[in-house]
């Protein structure tokens, strides 16, 4: 008798990994792949720095590879906290340290809301939430951002969505996968919404450190004391270590009303046991130390960014909104069909593998993809005289 899967998995669907199937299908037609698609710096030309993983290593031959206390380690949660007050958030009622940043946001979400809520989430956005939404039977309500205004949040389109079975709103600031760094008057208009409705915000800050041309990151935690806020983090990006699984969440407001809360997100973190116990040394290392790989990571991003600017805008048919920080960009496609249909076919003909724009939200009726700029300039170039040239040849584009 064949086994019936779980209803909620019909509906779910992540399109950052799922593109991957193509990948292959188009590898072992030997078509010659260059990779656009995953936000991973390791894989490209960027390394971990030594003294995060000599902390590691140490950890582990000091025998920390049992459990750890299901918070994490007080070190690593001191270094947290320490950031946290420098970056002017207060009111910090406790820290929790994860297996990547995607954890504390389940764990945080399976804390808050009942089948039938729903959670503003932005469109475009990753799509960790709208996957873990549709497994809660949570209703994932997208805000649109808007493209002419260099992806910045529509908050007269967020407010418009909030109703009474509202729980949260997410923030992803800088934003994957448009690479917008959001004006601190709008995160104040955001606040003043969740303060007005009594909703959680979360604010997704992954990319703080990996800003370009002098644009600067506030968080949203530092602007209100009033507001349950939760913050989160990791060292996956700014500090080149996503295989380490480590992220961590910092939650912060009054504490009658957060109190509750917290509780329950604890309790989901005790019945997980701990994040991986001799990754979590490198947290205090990474916070605290050396940090002058950022400078050249951040260098070479820039000018990754600033080419991917030229040569998509060069492409008759494309239009890209430079990003400002982290290293994607989201291009416009002016075709009739599908934008799904199109990276398929670019990828089944040209090997470049990019992540079309329906798998992370769109405004209706748009068509975009998603770049990884992480590779050095010469595939990048090399991507992108394959793109154009398939472009001029697409079916709508011949007309």
């Amino acid at each position: 008798m064949r086994i019936e899967p779980a209803r909620r998995t019909r509906d779910m669907v992540y399109a950052v990994r799922d593109i991957v199937l193509v990948a292959e299908e188009a590898q072992r037609a030997g078509k010659d792949l260059l990779y656009l698609n995953i936000g991973d710096p390791n894989l490209y030309d960027f390394r971990t720095p030594e003294h995060i993983l000599d902390a590691v290593r140490d950890a582990m031959y000091r025998n920390r590879n049992g459990y750890s206390h299901s918070s994490g380690i007080e070190e690593a949660r001191d270094a947290i906290r320490r950031r946290a007050l420098s970056q002017g958030i207060r009111e910090i009622r406790d820290i929790f340290v994860t297996t990547g940043a995607s954890e504390a946001i389940d764990i945080a979400l399976s804390s808050l809301v009942n089948p039938g809520d729903n959670v503003l989430i932005p469109a475009p956005g990753y799509p960790l939430y709208s996957s873990l939404l549709c497994k809660l039977d949570v209703q994932a309500r997208e805000y649109l951002l808007n493209e002419e205004e260099g992806w910045q949040p529509d908050l007269a389109d967020m407010e418009a969505r909030v109703d009474d079975k509202t729980r949260a709103i997410v923030l992803i600031n800088p934003n994957n996968p448009t690479g917008a760094v959001y004006r601190k008057e709008f995160i104040e208009g955001v606040i003043d919404l969740c303060r007005r409705n009594g909703l959680v915000l979360f604010s997704d800050e992954i990319y703080d450190r990996l800003l370009f041309d002098d644009h600067q990151h506030v968080s949203s935690a530092s602007l209100a004391d009033d507001v349950c806020i939760l913050t989160f983090n990791g060292l996956s990006k700014n500090y080149v270590a996503p295989g380490f699984r480590i992220g961590w969440c910092i939650v912060s407001g009054p504490q009658e009303t957060t109190a509750d809360y917290l509780a329950a997100m604890l309790k989901l973190t005790r019945a997980r046991l701990s994040a991986s116990h001799p990754m979590q040394y490198g947290i205090a290392p990474a916070l605290d130390g050396d940090d002058s790989h950022l400078q050249d990571m951040i260098q070479r991003l820039e000018s990754r960014a600033a080419l991917t600017d030229r040569m998509m805008n060069a492409i008759e048919g494309i239009r890209c909104v430079r990003p400002q920080a982290a290293f994607y960009a989201f291009p416009s496609l002016e075709i009739e069909e599908e934008d799904e249909d199109f990276v398929k076919a670019l990828i089944r003909e040209t090997g470049v593998v990019v992540v079309h724009g329906g798998g992370f939200g769109q405004k209706p009726g748009s068509r975009h993809f998603r770049i990884v700029t992480l590779p050095d300039e010469e595939i990048l170039r090399r991507a992108y005289e394959r793109v154009a040239d398939f472009l001029q040849a697409w079916p709508s584009r011949r007309k």
